[in-house]
């Protein structure tokens, strides 16, 4: 034989091999969503150095490894746009309770609060690798609360100019916009203007302003109008933040707060929104108090609380505040967790007044909420609030220019009676108001989980299955995905979720987390302008 055509025979089986893994996965007969919004359709999606390269049909023998979803749905990975995973995400870097809810991405530092020091957060998160990717905003209430400690006051021209500073490096640090929490403790300290300062800053960067808006119940238009307001002024998209109506009064109302939104959008002002799909909140026990109750410190707080006048003021503002709400006590306010004593965990304040043996009265219940928070030393006491009606989310979830998202930490499963919204969210929507209620199409409700919120926080290469973009991908069945986790039962993962792959990286496979962390750090603009 030739050496020549020796050296031929030897050199082909390497071409064959080589075309044969030409791609690290394969995800063959899948129904695809493209998260466009687009009809589904089906076709094979091709996974190379985690990218996706290909989408259409191709061989299986092309590639490392294949999946068959036949019968299931390929869609992008979901993106949460609102959790506060600080702490809990070093602590659980797996996020067990997001990634078998089928999120690859998630925006943190929402409601105002998120690390002061952004460069910092992000070197931790990168050293210890995630299995989720995440985004962060820089909170407005952080940087006040370490320019003016909890001042009840207008900042002065040298804090002014603090916190300008510390939001402008937070923005080439990475931040993709800023956050508000203008109901709790300092933000709800802070006028307009203040705010409007910081959100120019924000906007030089191309970033966004989130907000939880300075009250969801009986003044919802105004804190609404306001959040546009801030927006206009500082010419920046606006994402106002777990959109609801919480005051029983207003049940029925979000046709009209929805409609404040689209007038916005008429206008020509860039403003969404985002929703968990409960008719229950989460949030501090201390909301409740009124906010110059809690202004100055610890100290000052609980000298409030031992004073008898002062407290006897608190007590009325808060009675003042229940039956405008058209409520007779505090029965709708139930303790998620409570260090000081866990069997107070799953009670409604109601319960633990009666279970303590004290006078059934909301004066009393007012009173158990200040000795509960002085007990706990004023350190934050998680609760569940059942506020809002089921016509309310089934409207805003009807508006197009509606995100979903927990609002959640990465959970510790097993630990207190958090809210449902931890592990369920996305499935929520999918089973219940997708396959069971009819409310919006199987199609528009994965844009809502994907390239819409990408699109809004300007996550440029995610939110779509198209070549080129991050293989962040979720395979599910429509059939059966399902919320489990319930307000008695909260602790339980979402079924129906049979693959979640996190830029190329199977994290979920076959319904079973692998340990993998292959998350990235997403950072905003202003990082790419300042660092490029």
């Amino acid at each position: 034989m030739h050496p020549r055509f020796l050296l031929v025979l030897l050199y082909l089986p390497v071409i064959s091999l080589t075309h044969a893994q030409s791609y690290d996965l394969i995800i063959k007969n899948g129904r695809v969503i493209d998260g466009t919004g687009n009809p589904w359709m089906y076709a094979d999606v091709a996974i190379q150095n985690g990218r996706i390269v290909r989408v259409g049909t191709l061989s299986a023998t092309d590639a490392k490894r294949t999946i068959d979803a036949t019968g299931l749905v390929v869609a992008p990975g979901f993106i949460d746009v609102h959790a506060h995973v600080e702490g809990s995400l070093e602590a659980q870097p797996g996020a067990p309770n997001f990634i078998y809810d089928g999120v690859t991405t998630v925006v943190t530092g929402n409601c105002g609060g998120s690390s002061a020091n952004l460069r910092s957060y992000f070197d931790t998160l990168r050293l210890r690798g995630t299995s989720i990717n995440v985004a962060s905003l820089i909170g407005h209430n952080s940087v006040r609360l370490q320019v003016m400690k909890m001042a009840f006051r207008d900042p002065t021209t040298r804090e002014q100019t603090a916190m300008d500073s510390l939001v402008e490096q937070a923005m080439q640090d990475g931040a993709v916009g800023l956050s508000t929490g203008l109901i709790y403790t300092p933000g709800t300290y802070a006028h307009t203007p203040e705010v409007v300062n910081l959100a120019k800053i924000v906007s030089r960067y191309g970033g966004v302003y989130a907000s939880h808006i300075r009250n969801e119940g009986q003044n919802v238009k105004q804190a609404i109008e306001e959040a546009i307001q801030i927006g206009r002024e500082a010419r920046l998209p606006v994402e106002i933040s777990h959109f609801k109506v919480a005051s029983k009064p207003l049940w029925g109302k979000s046709t009209e707060t929805v409609d404040l939104v689209e007038s916005a959008r008429r206008e020509g002002l860039d403003v969404t929104v985002d929703q968990y799909p409960y008719t229950a909140s989460s949030t501090s026990l201390e909301s409740i108090l009124p906010s110059w109750a809690l202004a100055d410190g610890d100290s000052a707080v609980l000298l409030r609380f031992r004073d008898p006048v002062t407290r006897a003021k608190i007590r009325t503002e808060m009675l003042a505040s229940l039956k405008k709400n058209l409520r007779k006590n505090y029965a709708y306010a139930v303790v998620a967790s409570y260090r000081p004593d866990t069997t107070f965990n799953g009670l409604a304040i109601s319960q633990i007044n009666q279970k303590l043996g004290r006078p059934n009265t909301p004066d009393m219940e007012a009173d158990l909420i200040m000795d509960l928070m002085e007990r706990a030393s004023l350190k934050r006491i998680q609760m569940v609030y059942h506020t809002m009606s089921e016509t309310d989310v089934e409207t805003i979830l009807r508006y197009p220019n509606t995100m979903i998202a927990s609002d959640a930490g990465v959970a510790t499963f097993g630990s207190g009676m958090p809210h449902p919204r931890a592990y369920g969210t996305n499935a929520r929507v999918l089973g219940r108001y997708v396959r069971e209620r009819h409310i919006i199409p199987l199609e528009e409700a994965i844009r809502r989980m994907t390239s819409l919120p990408a699109q809004r926080f300007r996550l440029t290469d995610r939110g779509s299955l198209r070549p080129g973009y991050a293989a962040d991908i979720v395979v599910f069945d429509e059939k059966t995905i399902s919320d489990r986790a319930t307000y008695e039962q909260p602790h339980a993962y979402t079924t129906g979720i049979s693959w979640v792959i996190v830029n190329g990286t199977p994290v979920v496979d076959n319904s079973q987390h692998t340990g993998q962390r292959p998350g990235q750090l997403l950072r905003g603009p202003g990082y790419v302008t300042v660092n490029r």
